[in-house]
């Protein structure tokens, strides 16, 4: 530990004197916090961590599950989606990496508006730490605010059609002046979801991989799935789809 100690400090010096400031990872930021004054025991870890795998496992996976399922339906955009990710994916012989993920474009608008429609998280909390007025009602402070982000995804005033998939929604021309709330996926503001980038970088990379290689055809129908609103957004009636070898 006491290696750990002297390196954290080290580390703290680099990210004071280096143009590139070296971070820290979480798991590294818990352990120096347990060891600089005792802000946080192993128990007090077990726990952050424990949420972590959580939150990036089973929100990953409702948000891929919904995913292939509009892409199976739309049968045009998982073409559109297989021709860009082939494309790409030829300049470097078909070895994905971070950089091709960038250029993924199209698949980015589309997983956006996969996220729009099924957000993997329905539901957020947040304690008022002030009086909030709200039109002609006053919500005092200390109560407990529920913002219902799947409906917030689906209000007309923000979103014309809004059950409609039409990933264009998301192009730069369209996304511009947009009201910025409208869109809270992975939340907003400090309590945002810290790991936001990579799961969109684990998103692309899954689907890339999965049209490139199988035709997706949908074996249950999107449009009849009946929402589960347990602490993810789920399907309470089985949302399979059918895996085509592409030949």
């Amino acid at each position: 530990m006491d290696n750990f100690d002297t390196s954290f400090q080290n580390s703290e010096e680099t990210n004071t004197n280096s143009i590139h400031k070296k971070r820290l990872s979480m798991l590294d930021l818990l352990i120096a916090a347990s060891l600089n004054g005792n802000q946080i025991d192993d128990e007090g870890i077990q726990e952050e961590v424990d949420t972590f795998m959580f939150e990036g496992h089973d929100t990953t996976a409702m948000a891929i599950m919904f995913a292939l399922s509009l892409f199976a339906k739309h049968q045009d955009v998982q073409q559109r989606i297989r021709d860009e990710v082939n494309t790409i994916m030829l300049k470097d012989n078909y070895n994905l990496t971070i950089a091709d993920l960038q250029e993924f474009s199209y698949l980015d608008r589309c997983i956006k508006e996969s996220l729009r429609l099924y957000p993997s998280v329905h539901s957020i909390f947040r304690t008022l730490t002030h009086d909030l007025a709200l039109n002609n009602y006053l919500v005092p402070s200390g109560a407990i605010c529920a913002v219902h982000i799947y409906s917030v995804h689906r209000n007309p005033r923000f979103w014309p059609d809004p059950n409609v998939f039409d990933p264009d929604r998301f192009l730069p021309e369209n996304v511009k002046g947009h009201y910025p709330y409208s869109y809270i996926p992975f939340s907003a503001g400090p309590r945002n979801c810290i790991g936001q980038k990579y799961a969109m970088l684990e998103l692309k990379l899954i689907v890339a991989h999965i049209v490139r290689n199988f035709y997706l055809e949908s074996v249950d129908s999107i449009d009849d799935v009946e929402i589960a609103s347990g602490l993810t957004l789920n399907s309470i009636k089985p949302l399979r789809v059918k895996f085509i070898p592409v030949k």
